[in-house]
């Protein structure tokens, strides 16, 4: 289920970000771009199409992941993953959690 859950999350993030590569670098240059001090880049458009990639990419993941954790029911954040069997004595939860 969690493989399930990390490929809910990286396939469209992955889409997006081509979508958001093509769509920024339709309007602007990588070679037009400046360091935040106003110096030059200084990389070729290749780093800066992988690198931009790589940030669209983390970026919608991000946004899809917390996406993932809001949609999880109350049930399976509280889920108790040890079977009732082998719980501690001590063990606050009651019953059968599954």
């Amino acid at each position: 289920m969690r493989l399930q859950r990390l490929m809910w999350i990286a396939w469209p993030a992955f889409l997006v970000a081509g979508v958001l590569e093509m769509v920024v670098f339709a309007m602007v240059d990588p070679d037009d771009l400046h360091r935040m001090g106003g110096g030059e880049l200084g990389w070729s458009r290749q780093a800066v199409y992988t690198v931009s990639f790589f940030f669209f990419w983390g970026a919608t993941m991000a946004s899809s992941a917390l996406t993932t954790l809001l949609a999880m029911s109350p049930f399976e954040v509280n889920r108790c993953p040890v079977p009732p069997e082998e719980r501690p004595a001590d063990c606050a939860r009651e019953g059968n959690c599954c």
